[in-house]
C-alpha cells in the first residue's frame, strides 16, 4: 500500500471504473456516503474539473481523520463528516446542500480495518472481537455471540453469511460460552473450526469467513441500511447526475440491483440502469490487490429533463 506519513493508506477497488462514470469536465458536487480512507475521493477530485467539490461521509471516525490527512491539498474543495450514509439527507441538509451531480457508495469493510488487529473484523489477526465500524456505540460482536439467542445466532450466521455450518457454528458457540466468555477473534475462529468437518477447514475459503461476515452485518447493521440510503441518494441527485454503488457479496449486490430495478420501473421514473450486468475488476487488478475480485460496480443515473421546443 501506498504510506502518508508512514501510515497505510486505503487502495480503492474498479478506482480507473468509478473515475470513468463519475468524473465530469464541469464543475460538480460529489457525495462520497462511504470516503473511508480517501482512496475513491482522492481519484475523483483529480480527475474532475478543479471546481469540483467532494463532501465525504464515513461511520469510522479514524478512517475520517486519515482521510482529512490524505485529501488536505485539496483545501476547501473536500467537507468530511463522520455519520451513517442513511442520514446522508440530514447531513446535506445541514451544510445547505439540496442537490448533488454524483454519488458513490462502497460498501463493506475496508483493507485498513481488516489489517489493523484492534478492530476486530479479520479471523487472520487476533484481537479484540469487536466489528464496529464505529467503536464508541452500539454491541460488539462479544456482546452478540456471547448474548445471542442459540437459534438467532444460527439464523445471523446463515442469512448473512450464507453459511451452511450456521446450526452447528452457532451450537458451537452456546457450547464454549458455558464455560468462558469469547472475547477475542482467536477464540471464535477455533470454536468454528472445531464445529465444522475436517475437508471445510481446508478449503477454498477459510472456515471462519462466513461466520466473521455475518457478525459484522449484523453488528453493524449493514444491509438494513442499503436500500433506504440508495434512495435517499436518488433523490438528492440532480438531474444527469450519477450513482454508482460497489458491493462486495451476493446479499449487497442483490439489494443494489433490485432498488435501482424497482427505481427505474417507476411510471414517473427517476433512474436509468446503465450498466445491465455489474462491472467487475480487471484481471491485473484482481492480481495486484486480490480484495477486489469479489467487487461488484453497478451504476445508474438520474436522466436529464427533457426540452419541449
Amino acid at each position: 500500500m501506498n504510506s502518508i506519513g508512514g501510515e497505510f493508506a486505503h487502495v480503492p477497488v474498479l478506482g480507473e471504473e468509478v473515475c470513468d462514470w463519475l468524473s465530469s469536465e464541469r464543475p460538480l458536487t460529489i457525495l462520497d456516503c462511504t470516503v473511508g480512507y480517501g482512496g475513491h475521493a482522492e481519484l475523483l477530485l483529480e480527475s474532475s474539473h478543479a471546481g469540483t467539490t467532494l463532501i465525504g461521509l464515513d461511520r469510522d471516525p479514524m478512517a475520517v481523520d486519515f482521510c482529512r490527512q490524505r485529501l488536505n491539498r485539496f483545501g476547501g474543495s473536500v467537507v468530511l463528516r463522520q455519520g451513517n450514509h442513511r442520514d446522508l439527507k440530514r447531513h446535506l441538509a445541514e451544510l445547505g446542500v439540496s442537490t448533488v451531480g454524483a454519488v458513490l457508495f462502497d460498501f463493506g469493510v475496508s483493507s485498513p480495518q481488516l489489517e489493523d488487529a484492534a478492530r476486530g473484523f479479520s479471523f487472520q489477526l487476533d484481537g479484540p472481537l469487536d466489528m464496529r465500524m464505529d467503536q464508541s456505540t452500539g454491541r460488539t460482536a462479544a456482546d452478540l455471540v456471547n448474548g445471542g439467542d442459540e437459534h438467532d445466532l444460527a439464523d445471523i450466521i446463515f442469512q448473512f453469511g450464507e453459511e451452511r455450518y450456521a446450526r452447528r457454528i452457532a451450537r458451537a458457540i452456546v457450547r464454549e460460552r458455558r464455560h468462558r466468555r469469547i472475547e477475542t477473534t482467536g477464540q471464535l475462529v477455533s470454536v468454528v473450526a472445531q464445529s465444522v468437518p475436517a475437508s471445510y477447514r481446508h478449503g477454498r475459503i477459510h472456515c471462519a469467513t462466513r461466520t466473521f461476515q455475518a457478525l459484522r452485518i449484523a453488528v453493524n447493521q449493514e444491509l438494513e441500511s442499503v436500500e433506504p440510503s440508495l434512495r435517499d441518494a436518488v433523490d438528492v441527485l440532480s438531474e444527469g447526475g450519477r450513482i454508482c454503488a460497489i458491493s462486495f457479496h451476493s446479499l449487497e449486490d442483490r439489494i443494489v440491483k433490485h432498488t435501482f430495478k424497482s427505481l427505474a420501473q417507476q411510471p414517473d421514473s427517476k433512474l436509468v440502469v446503465l450498466t445491465k450486468k455489474p462491472i467487475s475488476a480487471s484481471k491485473e487488478e484482481c492480481e495486484s490487490n486480490p480484495r477486489s475480485r469479489s467487487a461488484k460496480l453497478r451504476v445508474a443515473e438520474r436522466p436529464p429533463r427533457l426540452e419541449l421546443s
